[in-house]
């Protein structure tokens, strides 16, 4: 199976190609009840403090095979380079729902910070817990991996902002990971770190 996964990866980078865009749709196509699921809102009590607080304190660290780790606020975030894009999300329980969303693109933030010769993927880690999960080495956060192809792609942002407005803590906030080509559950909500790898041996039990 896991050579089959390979084989599967492979062909499906060489037929979409590495800058192929996601589809994107007018606002006339927004639809109107955006579905949220997963984690609606964190029980994590630093999370709870965090939007208490009305994020004001949230940091995003950029750390692991980099050169200069990062520690970003809400409104460092919002200062750098940004992309608005209106796009469908396509979820592995079979429904899809359009929305726009707004953020800083995450290729310049993975430039500043200066990726090393060896790094490979980047996880993104949340403040929500995956169920069934408080066995793995993660301590039962939730996570989500992509590789560099995605990472540097043009729509592949940390969105703050949702149709217009602050991301709601339904859908993430304050961060929500959008990597258009991909199926809704790489889509992590609540980021608040992001590190660069070279395997996944110390990453979910090996699995990545």
């Amino acid at each position: 199976l896991q050579g089959v996964e390979k084989l599967t990866y492979k062909v499906q980078r060489a037929l979409t190609g590495r800058t192929a865009l996601a589809r994107e749709f007018s606002k006339a196509d927004i639809s109107s009840d955006f579905k949220a699921n997963g984690t609606l809102n964190p029980r994590d009590p630093d999370y709870e403090a965090l939007r208490d607080g009305g994020f004001a304190d949230y940091r995003l660290v950029i750390d692991g095979l980099v050169e200069e780790p990062l520690s970003l606020s809400l409104a460092d975030l919002r200062a750098q380079p940004a992309r608005t894009q209106i796009t469908r999300h396509d979820c592995v329980e079979g429904w899809s729902s359009i929305g726009e969303w707004s953020g800083a693109r995450l290729a310049p933030l993975l430039e500043r910070a200066r990726l090393k010769p060896n790094a490979r993927f980047i996880v993104f880690h949340c403040a929500d817990t995956l169920d069934g999960a408080a066995r793995d080495n993660l301590n039962g956060r939730y996570y989500e991996s992509i590789d560099l192809d995605d990472a540097f792609h043009e729509q592949t942002i940390l969105a703050y902002d949702m149709n217009g407005a602050p991301l709601p803590v339904k859908h993430g906030a304050p961060i929500r990971l959008r990597v258009e080509r991909q199926l809704g559950y790489k889509h992590a909500k609540y980021v608040m770190r992001i590190e660069a790898v070279e395997s996944f041996d110390q990453i979910g039990l090996g699995k990545g």
